[in-house]
C-alpha cells in the first residue's frame, strides 16, 4: 500500500526523510531517518549545546525516532496485529471482544443531522482517510519531484502497475465468470506498499537504489489505480447534493493553493468538512484524503538559496545581543532573535513536507496496525477447509494476487523495455524485476480494504480475506528469497571480477 520508503517507513521530503525511499544513505535499518539519527558527526554539536540534565531525554527521543523510522518494524507491527485478530477470532474470547468492539459508536448531533459511525466504520472511513492523505502526499511528491516528473522514467513503473492491475482482475473474472461474486475483481488488483518496502528493507543496501525507486513508484502508481477503481466502481448510491458540497469544498482548497496560503489548519479544517460531504454522498470518504493532499502547497515560503546567508547574519545579531551575565528569561532581545530564526526555519519547510512528517508515525504505527487488527480476522473454527479452498472467490483472489499480479507486472515491464519506450533503472537486472514482480502479490491492507467495499456477505468477505492473507504471505516470502538469491549472485560475481 502506500507509503514507506527505502529501508524504512515513509517519512517526508529531504528535511524529514522523503527522499529515502529513492537513495539510501544510512544503515539498512534506518535509512530514512534524518542524518543526525544515523550517526552523522555533523549533528554532534546539536547535543553539545543542550543543558547536561536534558541530554539523556534528547538521546531517548532520538532512539524513539529511530525506532519509528523503520519500515521493517512497522511491517512487523501490522503483521502482529493481523495475527492477533486471527487468534481472537478463533478462540473463546471472541464474544467478549465482539461485545466491546461493537459497543462503541462515534458521532455528533447538529439538529436533525446526526451522523454516527461504529468503531469499525470509524477506522475504515475516517482513519483510513488519513492514510489515503499520506498516500496522496506521496503521489504529490512523485509528481512534483520524483519519478513521475520525468515521463520516460515514470513510464516503466506506471505501465508495470497497469499490467499488475489488469491481469489479476482478468484472472479473478475468469475464475468467477457467471457467479454472484463478479464484483470482487478489484480485490487482487491492489498492492501493499508498506509490506513490499518493508520486505525490501530486509535486504538493506544490497538492493540497487534504482530498484527501490522502481518499486516505490510502481506501488504509488498502483495506489493511484486503486483509488480510481474505488471512486468509480465501489461507490454507493450517490447523493448529488452532498457530492456537490464536497466538490465545492475541494474548489475552496484549490483557491487556498492559488492564494498561496501555506498554513496547515485552513486546509485541514476544509478537508475535514469535505470528508463529511463525501461520507454522506456515497462516494467513499477516503477519496477526500487524496484530494486534500493533491492541493497542498509543495513549495517553501522562503527563497531557499538566500536562507543560509540570512541565517548566518541573524545568528551574528543574536550573538551580539547575548549577555552571559544575565538569566535566560531576561535575555529578551537575544530570545527574540532566536524566535525569528525559528519562525523562518518553519516557513522554510513546504506544507507537504510538514504534514507528511506529522502523519508518518500515527499512520504506520497506529492506523495501519489498527486497520489490520480490525479487518484481518477470519473465522476458521467450524469451517470446512476444502470448502474455503474450492470457493471461486478464494481461487480468484489467491491466483490473481500470487500469479496474475506478478505476471502482469513482469510482462508489462518486459514489453515496455523491449519496445525501447523506457529502460531498466541503473544497476537493475531482470532477476531484480522478477523478485519485485513477485512482491507485487502482497496485497494485504489495500486488498482487504477493497474486499470490504466489494462484498456484503460475511462468509464471502471471510474467504476473500483468507485468500489475501495466504497469497500475501507466500508472495512476500517468495519475493524476498528471489531477491536475496539475485543479490547473492551479483555479489559473488562482483567478488570474482574483483579477484
Amino acid at each position: 500500500m502506500t507509503a514507506m520508503k527505502d529501508t524504512t517507513v515513509k517519512t517526508s521530503q529531504p528535511s524529514d526523510g522523503r527522499d529515502q525511499q529513492r537513495e539510501p544513505s544510512g544503515s539498512s535499518e534506518d535509512a530514512t531517518a534524518p542524518a543526525c539519527l544515523s550517526g552523522d558527526p555533523s549533528c554532534a554539536p546539536t547535543e553539545r549545546i543542550l543543558e547536561p540534565e536534558v541530554r539523556g531525554h534528547h538521546r531517548r527521543r532520538r532512539k524513539l525516532l529511530e525506532f519509528t523510522h523503520s519500515s521493517t518494524r512497522a511491517t512487523m507491527l501490522m503483521l502482529a496485529a493481523a495475527v492477533a485478530a486471527l487468534v481472537i477470532e478463533n478462540t473463546p474470547i471472541l464474544p467478549y471482544f465482539a461485545e466491546f468492539w461493537h459497543s462503541f459508536n462515534i458521532g455528533f448531533s447538529l439538529g436533525d443531522f446526526a451522523p454516527h459511525l461504529t468503531l469499525e466504520h470509524f477506522i475504515n472511513d475516517f482513519l483510513m482517510a488519513i492514510f489515503f492523505l499520506l498516500v496522496g502526499l506521496e503521489i504529490k511528491f512523485e509528481m512534483t519531484a520524483g519519478e513521475l516528473k520525468n515521463p520516460r522514467k515514470a513510464l516503466l513503473p506506471i505501465v508495470a502497475a497497469a499490467g499488475g492491475a489488469v491481469l489479476p482482475a482478468l484472472v479473478y473474472l475468469a475464475v468467477n465468470a457467471g457467479s454472484g461474486a463478479m464484483q470482487g475483481w478489484g480485490v487482487p488488483m491492489a498492492n501493499d506498499i508498506a509490506f513490499c518496502l518493508g520486505i525490501l528493507a530486509l535486504l538493506g543496501n544490497r538492493i540497487p537504489s534504482g530498484l527501490r525507486s522502481f518499486l516505490s513508484t510502481l506501488t504509488i502508481a498502483d495506489d493511484m489505480i486503486a483509488i480510481l477503481v474505488i471512486a468509480v466502481f465501489y461507490t454507493a448510491d450517490l447523493s448529488i447534493v452532498w457530492l456537490a458540497g464536497g466538490l465545492a469544498l475541494f474548489a475552496v482548497l484549490i483557491l487556498f493553493n492559488r492564494l498561496h496560503i501555506y498554513d496547515l489548519p485552513p486546509y485541514l479544517l476544509v478537508g475535514l468538512l469535505m470528508w463529511v460531504c463525501f461520507l454522506m454522498s456515497g462516494v467513499h470518504a477516503t477519496i477526500a484524503g487524496v484530494l486534500l493532499a493533491l492541493v497542498m502547497p509543495a513549495r517553501s515560503q522562503v527563497k531557499l538559496d538566500r536562507a543560509p546567508s540570512w541565517f548566518e547574519a541573524r545568528a551574528r545579531r543574536a550573538d551580539e545581543r547575548y549577555d552571559p551575565g544575565e538569566p535566560d528569561i531576561v535575555q529578551k532581545e537575544y530570545l527574540n532573535e532566536l524566535k525569528e530564526i525559528g519562525r523562518v526555519s518553519r516557513l522554510s519547510i513546504p506544507p507537504v513536507t510538514r504534514l507528511d512528517h506529522h502523519l508518518h508515525v500515527p499512520v504506520y504505527f497506529f492506523i495501519l496496525p489498527l486497520f489490520a487488527f480490525s479487518n484481518a480476522s477470519v473465522v476458521l473454527v467450524g469451517m470446512d477447509p476444502m470448502a474455503i479452498i474450492a470457493n471461486p472467490v478464494t481461487i480468484g483472489v489467491f491466483c490473481g494476487l500470487l500469479f496474475g499480479k506478478p505476471l502482469g507486472i513482469f510482462l508489462a515491464t518486459w514489453i515496455t523495455v523491449k519496445l525501447k519506450l523506457s529502460d531498466l533503472p541503473r544497476g537493475v537486472n531482470w532477476g531484480h524485476i522478477v523478485g519485485v514482480s513477485v512482491l507485487g502479490g502482497v496485497g494485504f491492507t489495500m486488498a482487504i480494504f477493497v474486499t470490504n467495499l466489494a462484498f456484503v456477505d460475511a462468509a464471502t468477505i471471510g474467504v476473500a480475506k483468507a485468500a489475501i492473507l495466504a497469497a500475501s504471505l507466500i508472495a512476500g516470502i517468495a519475493g524476498f528469497l528471489v531477491l536475496r538469491k539475485v543479490t547473492d549472485e551479483a555479489e559473488a560475481e562482483f567478488e570474482v571480477e574483483g579477484a
